[in-house]
């Protein structure tokens, strides 16, 4: 995360407090939403005496994370992030790094997930999760832990990733619903061009002949496309689409 002498952080998950008690000796606030009851009650008592600790007993997913983030402020965000809800959890913090929430998050995850967050255009792992959070952040991966370096010892191997969040919509010139929309449609059936995906969709053939643009190949699936051609389409349709 860097120096958070001087910051907000909040822990996604804290469990027993392991990462709790190394952040809260560092960061001048510290917020960690943790499900459990049981274990929301041990921070609890664990941090009676650190009035700089934050414990939200509640589900992640149905948090308010801006509202939690004092008006003005940026949070950082860190958290070993449950491998069945990983892009539900993601989608979350996009959208509160979107509302300026939120500044970076250091998140660990199942290898093969963060591969497809830090896919690039082309590569057999890129697919919309790849592009929904390049659209909204800056990936980079830290290092892989193996299943020994857990007890009990997962079946996966886990990737720490580190997102800076910085929304592309604005710069891309596509308002962020309707380009979330866009790309849901674009990556709907993997094995489809781009073009008869858009098809499916209600887009005419004629009418994607006439703003399809030149740096998109005609038979291109969207895997292959990056996202500034990507918002080029997009933007086309939009004013075709126009009455």
């Amino acid at each position: 995360l860097g120096p958070v002498g001087d910051r907000t952080v909040i822990e996604i998950g804290p469990g027993h407090g392991a990462i709790t008690s190394i952040l809260a000796a560092r960061c001048r606030r510290l917020i960690a939403i943790e499900v459990d009851r049981a274990f929301a009650a041990e921070l609890r008592f664990q941090f009676r005496s650190q009035p700089q600790v934050e414990i939200v007993e509640a589900d992640v997913l149905e948090a308010d994370l801006a509202a939690l983030v004092p008006q003005g402020e940026m949070a950082d965000v860190v958290g070993n992030l449950p491998y069945y809800i990983t892009s539900q959890i993601l989608l979350k913090l996009f959208a509160a790094g979107a509302r300026g929430a939120l500044a970076r998050a250091v998140l660990m995850m199942q290898r093969e997930v963060a591969d497809r967050v830090a896919a690039v255009p082309g590569g057999r792992n890129y697919g919309l999760l790849s592009a929904t959070a390049q659209m909204n952040a800056r990936v980079e991966t830290l290092f892989t832990l193996p299943p020994a370096a857990f007890s009990p010892p997962p079946e996966v191997y886990s990737t720490v990733l580190r997102l800076e969040f910085a929304p592309r919509f604005d710069a891309l010139g596509v308002d962020a619903t309707g380009f979330d929309a866009f790309l849901k449609t674009c990556f709907a059936q993997k094995r489809k061009t781009l073009k008869n995906n858009l098809r499916a969709a209600g887009h005419p053939p004629q009418a994607l002949q006439a703003v399809w643009p030149a740096e998109i190949p005609p038979q291109a699936r969207a895997e292959t496309v990056a996202l500034e051609p990507m918002a080029q389409l997009y933007c086309a349709l939009t004013l075709a689409n126009k009455p």
